[in-house]
């Protein structure tokens, strides 16, 4: 019959702008008519779109290699002896033996992408760690230089939970500069995160933000012990000894 095809939503919009691409007439592998459009599919890369594509009817290529895809609910063990069942009955000749599930060719796709991300999440817990053992050290050395403006503030009658207080907002302070600096840098950067992405945009919103609550968590984390054991000091004792 008349010579037709399929093209994907690219196609689409680019050929036929505005227009209602069924029934149009192009030319791939000679003139055809379109009488379907189906989604962008990504073949090299996730984060790669798909290019203007069309798909024509076997019958209509003549000779050349194909791939069979099959979807079902069905197990691949339990669904291969059928399938090979059809293409026997069809032609009998028909090599049968090379069979993949759509998930493995997907994992061998992504599993380059997926071991960086590991590894970049390892780092950045590493980093984490660090943030918080060097939060807790300044916070502690800090706290112990001023002990005896602690034991004062104590001895006027300042309350235990107001030196927690005051020492978790200086942390705070100290921690929110650096963080400052630090998306400043990381949005600088995020060209060299892009290529990992896949549905994210380098600068997501959501991605910084949850970052910022979660280091700000740690950094409070960080600093309440030492704030706590400054708040439990004997201001009489620190006079004393000063």
């Amino acid at each position: 019959g008349e010579k037709v095809m399929i093209v994907n939503e690219k196609a689409a919009k680019t050929l036929w702008p505005g227009q209602n691409p069924i029934g149009q007439l192009a030319m791939f592998n000679g003139e055809r008519r379109v009488v379907g459009v189906v989604a962008n599919v990504r073949h090299l890369a996730l984060e790669q779109e798909g290019g203007l594509e069309a798909y024509i009817p076997v019958a209509q290529v003549g000779s050349g290699s194909v791939d069979l895809v099959v979807r079902s609910t069905l197990a691949p063990e339990a669904l291969i002896p059928s399938v090979r069942r059809a293409l026997h009955a069809v032609e009998p000749a028909l090599p049968t033996e090379e069979f993949q599930p759509l998930g493995d060719l997907v994992e061998h796709a992504v599993s380059p992408r997926r071991f960086l991300t590991f590894l970049l999440g390892g780092f950045a817990g590493c980093a984490l760690l660090l943030a918080v053992i060097g939060i807790y050290g300044v916070v502690s050395y800090s706290v112990t230089q001023r002990l005896q403006e602690i034991g004062i503030r104590m001895a006027l009658g300042a309350s235990p939970g107001q030196v927690q207080r005051k020492i978790l907002a200086g942390t705070v302070a100290l921690v929110s500069c650096g963080l400052l600096i630090g998306v400043v840098v990381a949005l600088a950067l995020t060209r060299v995160a892009a290529s990992l992405l896949y549905q994210i945009e380098p600068t997501d919103p959501l991605t910084f933000g949850a970052t910022i609550a979660a280091l700000l968590l740690a950094a409070v984390a960080a600093g309440f012990i030492p704030a706590f054991r400054a708040s439990q000091v004997d201001p009489m004792s620190v006079l004393r000894a000063n």
